[in-house]
C-alpha cells in the first residue's frame, strides 16, 4: 500500500521535544539541570520544552519550579501533584502534557546528562519508538546496582520485552504512544510496562551515568523490592504461571516420595524412619503452598486496590504560560 495514502490513527503533534522530569526532594539540583538542558536543547533544530513534574516534594522544590518557569516562560513548565504519587505517575502526567511529536524522560538528580539527548534521537530514527539510555556504569554502589540489574532483568523477561534487555528512566519515546494507555487508571504504574502497550520497537544504547551530586537515592532496596512486585502481579502473569509450576513439581515431588517410602516398605520390610524426613517434606510442602497463595493474594489485593477506581495522580496546580503560580 502506498504511504501517502495513509492516515495516522493517532492525533498530529507538531515535530519538537518534550522533556519530563519528575521531581522528589531536587531543589539543589534543578537550577543546574536546566542550565546543562538549555545548552543542548538550544543546539537543536527543533521546538523544545521542559515540563518538572513535582511529585509533592517536601523540600522547596515547587518554589525552584516556579521561579525557574518564571525566568524562562518560552519553554520552561510546572505541574504540582496533590499526594506523592511515586516516580512513574509523575512521568505519566507530564508526558500526557507534553505538546511535542517526541517525548525525553529523565531523573532530576543530574545523573542522567543532558548531553546524550541528541544521540538519543539520532539512535530513535525510523526504525524505533522507545530508545533507553542505558548506563555503561552505574553509580549507586555495588549492592544497590546489582539489586537494580536484577529487577531490570525480571521486569524485561517477565513483559517479555525481548529486543531490549537494558532499560532506564532515561528514555525518549514517541508521544503519542500515551494513547496506548489513555484510558489507565490505577495506583502503581510502570512506565516501561505501559509503554509496551504501545508498540514492541524498543532498543538501548549506552551512556555514560555521573555520580550523585546531591542528596542520596529516594529508591531503597525495600522499595524496588515493593516495586517489582507491583509491576509483576499488575502487568505480567508470569507470578501465576509460577505458581503453577510450583504446583505440578511439588506434586511430582510427592509421588516421587510416596513411591520411594513404598519401595522402601517393600524391599526392606520397614518403613521409612524418622521424624526430621516428614517434618521436612511437610515443610516444604506446606512453604511452598504459603508462597502460592502470597501471589494470589497479590493479585487479589491489585483488584481490590483497582476497583476503588482511585487516580494515579490528581493535579494539585501548575505553572501559568508566563511561568507565575497558580
Amino acid at each position: 500500500m502506498n504511504n501517502e495514502n495513509c492516515v495516522s490513527a493517532f492525533a498530529e503533534l507538531p515535530y519538537g521535544l518534550s522533556v519530563v522530569v519528575p521531581v522528589y526532594r531536587s531543589e539543589q539540583c534543578l537550577p543546574e539541570l536546566v542550565a546543562g538542558l538549555q545548552a543542548v536543547l538550544s543546539t537543536l533544530n527543533m521546538p523544545y520544552e521542559l515540563i518538572f513534574v513535582n511529585d509533592c516534594s517536601p523540600d522547596n522544590s515547587w518554589q525552584v519550579i516556579c521561579d525557574l518557569a518564571a525566568a524562562n516562560p518560552e519553554w520552561i513548565r510546572g505541574m504540582s501533584l496533590l499526594r506523592n504519587a511515586g516516580q512513574h505517575a509523575a512521568v505519566l502526567a507530564g508526558l500526557r502534557d507534553a505538546r511535542y511529536a517526541l517525548t525525553v524522560t529523565m531523573d532530576d538528580d543530574l545523573q542522567h546528562e543532558p548531553k546524550v539527548i541528541p544521540q538519543l534521537i539520532a539512535a530513535l530514527g525510523d526504525n524505533y519508538d522507545v530508545m533507553y539510555a542505558y548506563p555503561e556504569k552505574q553509580q549507586h554502589g555495588m549492592f544497590r546496582d546489582y539489586c537494580s540489574r536484577f529487577y531490570k532483568w525480571l521486569l524485561t523477561s517477565s513483559l517479555k520485552l525481548r529486543t531490549v534487555k537494558n532499560i532506564s528512566a532515561y528514555r525518549i519515546l514517541r508521544t503519542h504512544l500515551r494513547e496506548a494507555f489513555a484510558h489507565y487508571e490505577g495506583p502503581n504504574p510502570s512506565i516501561d510496562a505501559l509503554l509496551t502497550w504501545g508498540t514492541n520497537r524498543f532498543s538501548s544504547i549506552l551512556v555514560p551515568h555521573k555520580p550523585r551530586a546531591y542528596g542520596q537515592s529516594n529508591y531503597t532496596l525495600s522499595k524496588l523490592i515493593m516495586h517489582a512486585v507491583r509491576v509483576l502481579t499488575s502487568f505480567s502473569v508470569w507470578p501465576l504461571h509460577l505458581a503453577s509450576i510450583l504446583g505440578f513439581a511439588c506434586t511430582f515431588l510427592g509421588v516421587c516420595v510416596m513411591i520411594y517410602v513404598v519401595l522402601v516398605y517393600f524391599l526392606i520390610g520397614r518403613g521409612v524412619p524418622g521424624f526430621p524426613f516428614l517434618a521436612s517434606i511437610i515443610s516444604l510442602f506446606a512453604g511452598i503452598q504459603l508462597f502460592c497463595i502470597g501471589i494470589i493474594g497479590e493479585y487479589l489485593a491489585g483488584m481490590y486496590m483497582r476497583s476503588f477506581r482511585r487516580p494515579t495522580y490528581t493535579l494539585y496546580r501548575r505553572t501559568k504560560t508566563f511561568g507565575k503560580n497558580e
